[in-house]
């Protein structure tokens, strides 16, 4: 498959995005080196405010340590994490995002399957499940894991970003990766580089449908 030429540009993440979840939000993270589809696991408050405040500073560590790229240092607290507290989803899912790091799918699955067992509707699970489903070529399989999550929370803008690339450079559905585009700007703000590629994408699909009209 031909991608637009200026794919590689578009495998650029935005800049200034935060790399993970706090305890409190998501944020992107990259899939791969090259690719700019995003990651991210949530830690909604009302789940951690069950956890005592030591095990919350374990968490927030874990997540800051992943944060700076230390992926070694931060699965091993987030499995020290997950031995006291295992029914707490968005620590699986960050497993899941380290694993994906390390290229390593098998334990990739089984964190984001985790996850899914204990949360089904979990946004960043799926999320995450999507890119991995996207990563191997198993688009459509993406796209479903993807329109899980923004069924499941509309405002997660995540998914919404991730079905916007998948669209555009996979399916080749510009009109789709548009409308996702446009959704995440709302839900995220402004963003520069995604503004590019919205009015990149408005020309295309213009385009698109002039050569359609001529046709008929």
């Amino acid at each position: 498959m031909s991608l637009h030429r200026s794919t590689s540009w578009r495998l650029l993440l935005p800049a200034g995005m935060l790399v993970l979840a706090g305890c409190a939000g998501s944020g992107p993270k990259p899939d791969s080196a090259d690719d700019r589809a995003q990651a991210g696991a949530a830690a909604p408050q009302r789940e951690l405010a069950e956890i005592p405040p030591a095990a919350q500073t374990l968490y927030e560590q874990a997540v800051a340590v992943m944060a700076s790229g230390d992926f070694v240092d931060a699965e091993l607290r987030l499995k020290e994490f997950l031995l006291q507290y295992p029914a707490y989803p968005g620590a699986h899912v960050n497993l899941a995002i380290i694993h994906s790091q390390n290229e390593n799918d098998a334990a990739a699955q089984a964190a984001i399957d985790a996850a899914l067992t204990l949360d089904p509707s979990h946004a960043a699970a799926l999320n995450q499940q999507g890119m991995l489903f996207r990563r191997n070529g198993n688009f459509i399989e993406a796209e479903a894991a993807y329109l899980k999550a923004v069924t499941a929370s509309p405002d997660y803008a995540l998914a919404h970003y991730n079905l916007g690339v998948l669209n555009e450079l996979y399916l080749q559905r510009l009109d789709v990766a548009l409308q996702h585009f446009e959704t995440y700007r709302t839900l995220a703000g402004e963003d520069k580089q995604v503004e590019k590629w919205i009015a990149d994408l408005r020309r295309r699909v213009a385009a698109t449908q002039r050569t359609a009209n001529v046709a008929e």
